[in-house]
């Protein structure tokens, strides 16, 4: 029994910062490869090109940071190191809300990098503009991360008192729930904010209309993480913790974790191509930026009642039990 303790402990450890350091890795390496490609297209933007690849590989090694962080974390809190196989299986929630999500960030995070430094190839002249919406734009894709963040800190915190297999899956749901939960909309950020830098760099006269889109598009794109923390945050400090014997809880509780995380994925998916089917849209005709970005708040808003749908049903299976 210890050596499996020992095994799950370790081994979350190595996922925390592996996973996303693989993440992170594919996604800078695409993103190298289109500062290369971008500058053998405009040599004379060379500098531009090369700064904006930086900024843009830096924002990508956000998950590894903070992979890294968790891991270190996890070493220092092996002395004293958890004494029951429960706590240790609830680091399985560490596990899906960290690694996961900087998985999945690592490489859609790159996405608006690489088509930005093509824009600045095309569109040389507007290289500060574009930098600083490619900025902006992963700044806003960051916040899966720090959400993951923050239930992984609170799992390790309870987790180190979980007695009982039900109250691990507890722990564990909550992590599936923010993991799952951050995928479709982080993907969904992703090709919008590509497609917004790509139209810059065709429709540079289309800048401020594109970027006042945007803060809006991504802020709905981004509501189903919201929804995924709350179901999180409400199996950490709002569901009851279940007693030994009271397994069906646990079970619930994984399949509130599972609704709402899964619920989240089509949501973000289709919210971005959405928005990023819109800016297209606003870039090629400027004067109907008004209708256009109307019709496509409204339909964005009717595509976030799936995921109301299933957080309902979450917080049926979550305070029932």
């Amino acid at each position: 029994m210890s050596h499996l303790i020992e095994f799950i402990h370790y081994g979350t450890i190595a996922l925390a910062v592996g996973a996303t350091a693989v993440g992170v890795g594919i996604g800078q390496g695409l993103t190298g490869a289109t500062a290369l490609d971008a500058i053998n297209q405009q040599p004379k933007a060379s500098g531009e090109i090369s700064r904006a690849a930086m900024l843009g590989m830096a924002f990508l090694e956000t998950a590894g940071v903070i992979g890294l962080f968790v891991a270190v974390v996890l070493i220092l809190s092996s002395k004293p190191k958890p004494i029951t196989l429960y706590s240790d299986l609830a680091s399985i929630g560490i596990i899906m809300s960290i690694c996961v999500t900087g998985f999945v960030l690592g490489i859609s995070c790159a996405w608006p990098a690489r088509t930005a430094l093509l824009a600045i190839a095309r569109q040389p002249f507007e290289s500060s503009r574009i930098l600083t919406f490619m900025i902006m734009a992963q700044a806003l894709i960051q916040t899966p991360i720090i959400a993951s963040l923050v239930i992984a800190i609170f799992i390790r915190n309870q987790g180190v008192v979980a007695n009982n297999i039900a109250d691990s899956l507890r722990l564990i749901a909550s992590g599936l729930s923010i993991g799952l939960g951050s995928i479709g909309p982080a993907m969904g950020l992703a090709e919008f904010t590509k497609t917004a830098c790509k139209k810059l760099g065709t429709h540079p006269q289309s800048y401020r209309k594109i970027l006042s889109f945007t803060l809006i598009s991504q802020a709905l794109i981004e509501t189903p993480i919201i929804f995924a923390f709350v179901i999180a945050i409400s199996l950490l400090f709002v569901a009851t913790i279940p007693q030994s014997g009271e397994l069906i809880k646990g079970i619930a509780y994984i399949s509130a974790g599972l609704c709402a995380g899964i619920g989240t994925f089509g949501t973000g998916v289709g919210s971005g191509k959405t928005a990023a089917a819109a800016c297209i849209s606003i870039a090629h005709d400027i004067k109907q930026f008004d209708s256009i970005s109307r019709l496509s708040l409204l339909a964005q808003g009717l595509i976030e009642t799936c995921t109301i749908y299933a957080m309902i049903i979450a917080f049926i299976l979550l305070l029932m039990q």
